[in-house]
This record gives C-alpha cells, sequence and structure tokens, in this order.
C-alpha cells in the first residue's frame, strides 16, 4: 500500500502517544559571553559518551491533541493496518499570526525516505493559507540531528532559554532552542508592472491552470473554481466585457470573473473567482483587478456588485455587509461573508434575497475535467469549509 499524509481527527486521535526519542553523539554547545552585552554561540560539537532520550523516560510523554494547544491539528502517516508512522501537529498562535509546529516525528522503519519534508511541506501549506508571518517550533540543543533538519527546512535561530528543564541546561547540553521560518511579506508590484486586460482564447488553460494552484485545498480538499472558470465563460450569464486577467512578464497571474445575478428581480453583479496566483499573492494584484473591474462596472451603469467573499479582506475596498442594504442569501440569512459594493444611487432601492446565475450550481463535471490537469495532492486543512461546505 503507498503511504501518504493524511488529516488525524482530534476525536480519533486525541492524547494518542508519540514515541519520540533519539541518540546523537553530535550535539550544539552554547556559550554565552556577558563581558560587554552578550554573545551567544551554538557550536556543533561531538560528544561522547552518545546523548539518548527515550519516550520511557519522561513522566509526561509527547502526545497528540493536548489539552494546552487549543486549535491544535494534526496529520499523520499511517500504514496498511491503521498504524501511525509520522505525524505533525500545528497550532496557531493568533495573537502574534504565528504557527507553532508543537509535534514531529517519523518512525524508523520509514526515516531518511524524505517523510519528515513532506510532513513539513503540510505545515507551510497550513501558514501559506492561513497567511502566517512566521513557523516557531521547539528543540533541545542536544537533538543535533532534529536542528540540523530544521535548518535544512528554511528554519534559523530565533530565540532560546537556557534554563527551561534545569538551572544547568547549558552544562547538561539541553538548551531549550526556538527556531523559526519567517514569511516575509512580499514587495508591492507597481501598475507598471501589471498588464490588466481581457482575457483571450489563448489565455484560458492558463487562466484555468493559476485559478486551480490559487484554490487548491483553501475551502475544500481539492478545488472546482477552475472548472467554474471553464465553463462560466459559456454561460449566458458571464460578463466578458467587465471580466479581466492579470498579466506579469508574459505570465497570467489573476483574474477576476464577472456574472449577472439578481436581487428578487432586480439584476445585479457578483465576480468570482477573483484569485491570484500563490507565487503573486500579497503584492497587490488582487486589488488592482478589483479597482480597474469596479470602475469598468460602474461605467457601464450597473447598480451594484453583491458577493460571497473574505471578510477581512473585501472591506479594505469599501466592501461593506449585505444587511445594511436590506439584502439576504437565498434562504434568507445573512452572514459576514455575504457583502456588496454600492456603484451608484439606484443600488438603494434594490432589496430582497440574492441568486446567483444558475451555473454556480451545476460543478458536477469537475471530477471529469480535472483530469487534463496535472495531479495535486488534496489535503484537508483546519480553515476549510466544515464538510466541504459553506
Amino acid at each position: 500500500m503507498e503511504l501518504k499524509i493524511t488529516a488525524l481527527p482530534k476525536e480519533r486521535w486525541k492524547d494518542y502517544p508519540l514515541p519520540i526519542g533519539y541518540t546523537t553523539d553530535e550535539y550544539y554547545d552554547v556559550t554565552i559571553d556577558a563581558d560587554d552585552g552578550f554573545a551567544v554561540r551554538f557550536t556543533k560539537k561531538r560528544c561522547t559518551p552518545p546523548i539518548t532520550h527515550t519516550p520511557e523516560e519522561y513522566d509526561f510523554p509527547d502526545r497528540l491533541y493536548e489539552d494546552h494547544w487549543e486549535g491544535a491539528y494534526a496529520w499523520g502517516i499511517l500504514s496498511g493496518d491503521g498504524r501511525l508512522l509520522g505525524a505533525i501537529e500545528t497550532c496557531p498562535e493568533a495573537w502574534w499570526n504565528r504557527l507553532r509546529v508543537t509535534e514531529l516525528w517519523v518512525d524508523e522503519s520509514i526515516r531518511r525516505q524524505g517523510w519528515g519534508r513532506r510532513l513539513m511541506d503540510v505545515a507551510k501549506e497550513q501558514a501559506r493559507l492561513e497567511r502566517r508571518r512566521a513557523i516557531i517550533l521547539e528543540t533541545q540543543s542536544c537533538n543535533a540531528g532534529a536542528i540540523d533538519f530544521y535548518r535544512s527546512q528554511g528554519f534559523t535561530l530565533i530565540g532560546f532559554d537556557a534554563c527551561c528543564y534545569s538551572n544547568n541546561d547549558i552544562a547538561r547540553r539541553e538548551v531549550r532552542t526556538e527556531l523559526g521560518i519567517l514569511l516575509d511579506k512580499p514587495e508591492k508590484l507597481s501598475a507598471e508592472q501589471v498588464e490588466i486586460r481581457p482575457e483571450r482564447p489563448e489565455d484560458y488553460f492558463e487562466t484555468e491552470c493559476m485559478v486551480r494552484r490559487a484554490f487548491w485545498n483553501k475551502y475544500r480538499p481539492g478545488c472546482d473554481e477552475h472548472y467554474l472558470v471553464h465553463i462560466l465563460r459559456e454561460d449566458s450569464a458571464y460578463l466578458p466585457e467587465l471580466s479581466r486577467v492579470a498579466v506579469v512578464d508574459g505570465k497570467v497571474v489573476g483574474c477576476i470573473l464577472y456574472s449577472r445575478s439578481r436581487v428578487e428581480e432586480r439584476e445585479v453583479v457578483t465576480f468570482g473567482p477573483l484569485c491570484v496566483d500563490p507565487a503573486y499573492q500579497g503584492r497587490g494584484i488582487g486589488g488592482m483587478l478589483l479597482d480597474a473591474t469596479l470602475a469598468l462596472a460602474k461605467e457601464a451603469g450597473w447598480s451594484g456588485v453583491v458577493i460571497f467573499g473574505e471578510p477581512d479582506y473585501y472591506p479594505l475596498h469599501g466592501f461593506v455587509t449585505c444587511d445594511r442594504f436590506g439584502i439576504t442569501t437565498a434562504d434568507g440569512g445573512n452572514r459576514n461573508s455575504f457583502m456588496a459594493y454600492r456603484l451608484n444611487d439606484s443600488f438603494d432601492g434594490i432589496h430582497g434575497r440574492f441568486f446567483e446565475a444558475e451555473v454556480f450550481e451545476h460543478l458536477e463535471g469537475a471530477a471529469a475535467y480535472e483530469t487534463k490537469f496535472p495531479p495535486m495532492e488534496r489535503q484537508r486543512f483546519p480553515q476549510q469549509w466544515p464538510d466541504e461546505k459553506a
């Protein structure tokens, strides 16, 4: 059976013990020079006899979903008979917008096969999807192998605690060491660097590949937004005169597609998807697409725009929740992700239930269409819709 990484539900895996242990003949020696300020140095050295730590020596072995990690989420590698062969657990630090790796373990039987890297890739993808500013973790200075692995994954020293476990941790060669990957915000692009233009037939597949990368595993394992783009172009509700793509250095890196919708019997417009390639996110391209096309919609005489979108993003561009206009979802409800943008005075007289074009409800062909694209791994992440629903 081919091994793969899968989410480990809390209700099944809470308090599952991880047999984390190691033996090493190397450690990182910590020295602190306090003569003139503070100078700290971590130097790898050999040690004799080797340092060994086993799960049995601890009163509190590592376990998944421990109570003090509120918001923890775990993934694992399962054998054919259901045995856990590896795991990674993360927990967001919401106040600081960091993602902490709380556990990482790979069974000896599958080590040195790239599984540690693949587990860490899941944490990196979670951090990207949740727009975290850093990934951090704790290890010990005597766990040289772990430190070397984390450094190979892009981690660097961000701090240490020389009296975490005892008052002589340095002499014991076991200093709590904090490592991190700092996910800096990318530099914004200027309007001169981004071409906003109508989509052309020769762009179609490139646009769909970009949309697929942008939405993959964001709201559900995998995505179907690229298929929506494919079928929307041929639908009578599609508005190509408002829709645009963003191009940088000859590549399609973003798009926004508009379509007709209605509030009761009054026509309005909606857009979706609006997205940017993950490699270009955070550089201002989404805002450029939005500003350019809202101006087109206003000029064309549309009264307003109604969308389902991210409530921490669209209000920055003037969107407000639909309850401000007396507009509800088709089932009469409302929520923070249901927003509108007033284009002219006629929108003030539009009230009632909102209905998207029927094309948004006909995505049954997405699975078959997926075969046209290179394989990508579907994965469950904590920010996704529960049971693949909004």
